[in-house]
């Protein structure tokens, strides 16, 4: 079969995008919840993830790993700021850069908001060894698809 008659055969329920993107809005429903007691959305919670893990970032580094643009990300960390969560400062040694912290309140939700991750990892249906499959899975794709975008 070529890739036009495989495509005239596609049903909406068989595109892996629309599997992803509705899974993508499932985990956003599942989140919210605990998300809410936070005080975060779903975009702030996953820079509060890598501020967890890392406690001091730049700005550049942290737009990287979360995958956002700094005009997205810029809005979102003011927030997070306000909130008392994160400082941003100029970096001493080069003030072209922009160092982003975790203060002492953002740290005081790491453990709950760990554990929300490990909630929807529970709900998921899988084991521990499916849950780290399918995130390496999703991993690659996401990173092979990206590839084709450059």
């Amino acid at each position: 079969m070529d890739k036009k008659q495989i495509a005239g055969q596609l049903k909406l329920d068989a595109l892996l995008c629309f599997s992803a993107y509705s899974l993508s809005h499932a985990f956003s429903r599942f989140y919210r919840p605990m998300l809410d007691k936070l005080g975060l959305t779903y975009p702030q919670f996953i820079v509060m993830m890598v501020l967890w893990e890392r406690g001091k970032i730049t700005m550049k580094k942290l737009t990287d790993l979360v995958m956002l643009e700094s005009n997205t990300l810029t809005p979102l960390l003011k927030k997070l700021e306000a909130a008392g969560l994160v400082n941003r400062t100029r970096n001493k040694a080069d003030e072209r850069v922009l160092d982003v912290e975790i203060t002492e309140a953002g740290l005081k939700l790491k453990e709950e908001g760990q554990l929300a991750a490990v909630e929807l990892a529970l709900a998921s249906g899988e084991d521990l060894d499916g849950v780290i499959e399918m995130q390496q899975r999703m991993s690659r794709m996401r990173d092979s698809v990206r590839a084709k975008l450059e």
